[in-house]
């Protein structure tokens, strides 16, 4: 048996995380005194029986509970946004490359990306990687989330009998271009510069679409929207990252709620060209990632416990 203690347990992804891991015949959940919750005595004896513990904390509380698997030979894998830039810290997005994945098999510390944050980075790093973008060039991005990603208040705000009517719209956020997922977006894909990031929580439960808009030439070769497919199918040839063959007429924020893949899709014209990222914000921008690092880490199939397609 694994044995796992998720400390933070009662947030969303926490709670989704535990369902997950409970409903594997081969992990042993690891349970902590209610009244102890806070303990650092209490955690640090459970980081020694773990064989992996998930951190679902806020970021300081994250920073100050990690270093509680020093000398154990508890592996960590942090949903937080406290390790995401860390040296020291594998960043678990596996389909990203060989070295991404051998790095969660073989780390001790592993860092959960972003919800919005995957979605950017799986569309821009290939495109670096190949060549075709330059580390300088300014991009800017949207992503449409479900209210999920807000956490308990915004999920009871959103789903209050009485709500209020601007609820009902979409809504841009973080609009002082000072959003969390910023800096590990600009680190994974070794950007220059920031992107002009527009995040915008919508009327649904869950789901994302991350959307990057380019000119082809801002692209070397000024490629099409078939040759660019081309180059996202050959980056992403296995793991819970695909490419669509097709270029869709409309995309729907919310298509992938419940599952724990992610697809890319490509389309544009006249050098005008979008690639967007469809995924689900508690899937492989949450509790998803994480399990699919944890499967890596213990020698598992990657998607062992999770739902595709």
């Amino acid at each position: 048996m694994t044995k796992v203690f998720i400390v933070g347990s009662a947030g969303t992804t926490g709670l989704r995380l535990r369902q997950r891991l409970g409903a594997m015949a081969d992990v042993e959940l690891l349970e902590i005194d209610e009244a102890k919750r806070k303990d650092p005595d209490e955690q640090k004896r459970l980081f020694k029986m773990a064989d992996f513990v998930f951190l679902c904390l806020p970021d300081d509380a994250a920073r100050a509970t990690a270093p509680f698997a020093e000398g154990t030979s508890a592996r960590v894998i942090d949903a937080s946004t406290a390790h995401r830039t860390s040296d020291g810290w594998a960043y678990g997005f596996p389909e990203l490359s060989p070295a991404h994945k051998d790095a969660i098999q073989t780390g001790k510390y592993v860092a959960s990306p972003g919800c919005h944050a995957s979605g950017f980075i799986a569309l821009v790093y290939p495109l670096i990687a190949a060549g075709l973008l330059d580390r300088g060039a300014l991009l800017t991005a949207t992503s449409l989330t479900g209210y999920s990603g807000g956490g308990k208040k915004m999920i009871a705000e959103y789903e209050a009998s009485e709500r209020s009517e601007l609820l009902k719209g979409p809504m841009p956020y973080a609009l002082g271009q000072s959003h969390k997922h910023l800096p590990e977006m600009q680190k994974q894909c070794g950007l220059e510069n920031a992107p002009v990031f527009v995040p915008v929580v919508g009327n649904f439960y869950s789901g994302m679409l991350v959307t990057l808009p380019l000119h082809a030439s801002l692209l070397k070769g000024a490629p099409s929207a078939d040759a660019l497919r081309a180059v996202y199918q050959k980056h992403y040839q296995s793991g819970l990252v695909h490419v669509s063959g097709e270029a869709p007429s409309a995309l729907y924020a919310n298509a992938y709620a419940g599952r724990d893949d992610m697809e890319i899709f490509v389309s544009g014209a006249d050098g005008r060209l979008l690639v967007s990222a469809l995924f689900d914000n508690l899937g492989k921008g949450a509790s998803g990632a994480a399990i699919e690092c944890f499967n890596l880490m213990r020698g598992a199939p990657a998607d062992a416990g999770l739902t595709l397609g």
